[in-house]
């Protein structure tokens, strides 16, 4: 089994100027004797870096880490990370891989210095199904005793240990001290080739930012990215896709110079054409945009970046948002 330490509340440590992340792998293993009961563990050292602040460069080299890890005969890859985008890497992981063997990303919520830390229940967790052939192919994330696709989870709550929930969806499986339920069959979460070989490194990933709609919005979040030379643009729009009348009007734009995606704002639920207007989800149709499907604008986000920076074209970043058969 390889560890592929990243950084994150799991490795930090507290200090004068607020905590960060300072354990290595080695040390989050050690501090852990429970992951000896499921699997002989090696690791490896991407980055260390707070969840917040977390780079493409990062995610790559997780990548290729976890590749290299099941090409040197793991079993298995856990990725230890920082919660507040864990749910943007592991999907990421998922774009960007296709391995034979489990793949699954953890955290904490509480470093393992303090009082009821989650760390050591997730990360034995972590490398507990990931000795699990069952949970393979695609990517998931172990907290809290459950596991979640890669493509469903998201953060659903700023303190809470139960905080990596998969709404509209549920968990994969449920954990117990001496069982595994499985819910539902793993599966990778996107129905395209792994990425990883067409992307050659960070600088191939271009600006991609989210727009949001709401009571009042107009044109110019779309104008300046635009003006800023961005690779892409990512709306999220409320109920099924649907934005305001000057936000709809730029959107006609903006298709011109970049490929648009269309998210929706609520927790569950597809993207849906139903409302004609200016800035009904038909409308942005006809302008040529591409709905994220059930993907919120932050994976949303991550699909259209890797897409572009792959050089995928219109017919294939749409595929990304396309749920897997």
């Amino acid at each position: 089994m390889a560890v592929v330490a990243c950084g994150g509340t799991i490795a930090s440590e507290p200090g004068d100027d607020g905590a960060a992340p300072e354990k290595t792998g080695d040390d989050l293993v050690a501090a852990v004797p429970a992951v000896a009961d499921h699997a002989r563990v090696t690791t490896r050292e991407v980055c260390s870096q707070p969840g917040f602040d977390v780079r493409w460069r990062d995610v790559l080299a997780t990548a290729t880490a976890a590749r290299d890890a099941v090409a040197e005969e793991a079993d298995g890859v856990v990725v230890t990370h920082g919660t507040d985008t864990l749910a943007d890497t592991a999907f990421a992981l998922d774009i960007l891989t296709d391995l034979d063997a489990p793949v699954v990303v953890t955290g904490a919520q509480r470093r393992l210095d303090e009082p009821s830390s989650d760390a050591p229940a997730n990360l034995a967790l972590a490398v507990r199904a990931a000795a699990d052939d069952r949970f393979a192919p695609g990517v998931h994330v172990a907290f809290d005793d459950e596991l979640h696709a890669a493509r469903d989870v998201v953060k659903g709550h700023s303190n809470a240990l139960s905080t990596m929930t998969a709404p509209g969806a549920g968990p994969v499986a449920t954990f117990t001290r001496a069982a595994s339920r499985l819910v539902r069959s793993p599966e990778r979460g996107v129905a395209v080739d792994p990425l990883a070989d067409a992307i050659e490194g960070p600088a191939d990933v271009p600006e991609v930012p989210v727009v949001h709609s709401g009571t009042g919005v107009g044109a110019g979040a779309i104008e300046r990215a635009l003006d800023a030379g961005v690779g892409g643009v990512v709306v999220e729009g409320t109920g099924l896709g649907n934005v305001t009348g000057a936000l709809g009007d730029a959107i006609a734009d903006a298709v011109d110079a970049v490929p648009v995606v269309v998210a929706g704002r609520p927790p569950a639920g597809p993207t849906e054409p139903v409302y004609g207007t200016p800035g009904g989800a038909v409308t942005l149709a006809e302008h040529g945009v591409t709905f994220a499907g059930d993907l919120p604008a932050a994976k949303a986000r991550v699909a259209l970046a890797l897409g572009l920076a792959a050089g995928l074209d219109a017919e294939e970043i749409e595929a990304l948002f396309a749920p897997p058969a």
